[in-house]
């Protein structure tokens, strides 16, 4: 019962990045390249305490780095930009299709072994997003911030494959923080921010700080504790949630709509990463 408890907790936290980033955005009280930045420097604060307290140290270098910091960097700022039109649960839903299609191209420049099941689920989940983001084809969807959010999710994808190479995930994810927020910083300066210009409210410093340091930061390293106690499949089905959270809160906390198209689309895009990550028993 533990378990499930802190599963759940972990998905809202990673669906609570999209409302809280959305809500902030909405609000005005931030722009995006800020909320970014703030989210990106006080995750890494979060997660080096953690990394102090639970490990002893910090040990920032290592294979797969460079990738690591990169990745992150286009994850974080192609979501942050996305909001500036995308609704909570929209966002999320692009941004979880597109993980799980770079996932399976990485698998298949790995050179993996694609069952026929893989190959379905993805092309479904592919028809889903194209309906998504084509123009004039299905839901009104900003092509612009849909691309950026697919962007993200091209980061975060690539992020993911390269974790793959580190024996603890906890640091490694704590080192490509540390290592990224100067960098961010820097980027943040240079990228540009909009007609608004720089907008730094204490509502939107405080929402991205509880995004970094809270819904990311401890989030990461609740759902690295809890993975290597869950089952494949388990794991694989509690992330299908995510997207369904964020609309839930979507809806409840910035009084967004939900079309029947976007139901539609959503059910196509998660039905397709279900067939293609959900092994049948044998």
């Amino acid at each position: 019962m533990r378990l499930i408890s802190l599963t759940v907790l972990t998905m809202i936290a990673f669906a609570a990045n999209s409302v809280l980033n959305r809500m902030a955005l909405a609000g005005g009280s931030i722009d995006a390249v800020s909320f970014g930045v703030v989210r990106l420097v006080s995750g890494a604060a979060m997660l080096a305490l953690l990394c102090l307290f639970l490990r002893g140290r910090l040990h920032l270098f290592g294979p797969g780095r460079l990738a690591g910091v990169l990745s992150l960097l286009i994850y974080l700022y192609g979501f942050s930009m996305a909001y500036r039109a995308l609704d909570a649960g929209l966002g999320a839903l692009i941004l979880f299709g597109v993980v799980q299609m770079t996932m399976f191209a990485g698998g298949l420049m790995a050179r993996e072994v694609m069952p026929a099941r893989r190959w379905i689920g993805a092309g479904l989940a592919f028809g889903g997003l194209a309906w998504l983001l084509w123009p004039g084809g299905g839901p009104q969807v900003s092509v612009v911030h849909g691309l950026l959010m697919a962007a993200a999710g091209v980061g975060w994808g690539v992020y993911s494959l390269t974790g793959r190479q580190a024996g603890d995930a906890l640091m490694a994810t704590t080192a490509n923080f540390v290592l990224a927020a100067p960098v961010g910083v820097l980027v943040g300066w240079l990228v540009p921010k909009g007609v608004g210009g720089v907008t730094l409210g204490a509502e939107g410093i405080v929402l991205a700080v509880v995004s970094g340091a809270i819904t990311s930061g401890l989030g990461y390293a609740l759902w690295y504790s809890v993975l290597p106690r869950l089952a494949a499949s388990v794991a694989a089905v509690a992330q299908l949630t995510v997207p369904v959270i964020a609309m839930v809160g979507g809806v409840i906390f910035l009084s967004e709509a939900l079309s029947l198209e976007v139901v539609l689309a959503s059910a196509l895009v998660l039905g397709g990463v279900a067939v293609s990550v959900i092994q049948p028993r044998r």
